[in-house]
């Protein structure tokens, strides 16, 4: 996986966790956050997914048949 550096803002309170957990655990500040993030994306997901169903249970959202799909990519 290709790495890339980026530059965002937190709060000092973040910033400071960050730094106790990487000192105690000996782990590189950029591991844990990539780590979190992935963790909170995951949840993230959870929430997206409950979302679209409720959209979907409301009305709100229609689904496509399979088989337009398939004809619109002419499988």
């Amino acid at each position: 996986m290709h790495k890339i550096r980026s530059t965002f803002t937190v709060s000092d309170f973040v910033i400071e966790e960050l730094e106790s957990v990487s000192k105690e655990l000996n782990e590189k500040k950029s591991h844990i956050v990539e780590k979190a993030l992935s963790m909170y994306f995951d949840h993230l997901d959870t929430k997206l997914a409950d979302k679209r169903l409720k959209d979907l249970e409301s009305g709100k959202e229609k689904t496509i048949p399979a088989s337009e799909v398939f004809k619109e990519l002419g499988l």
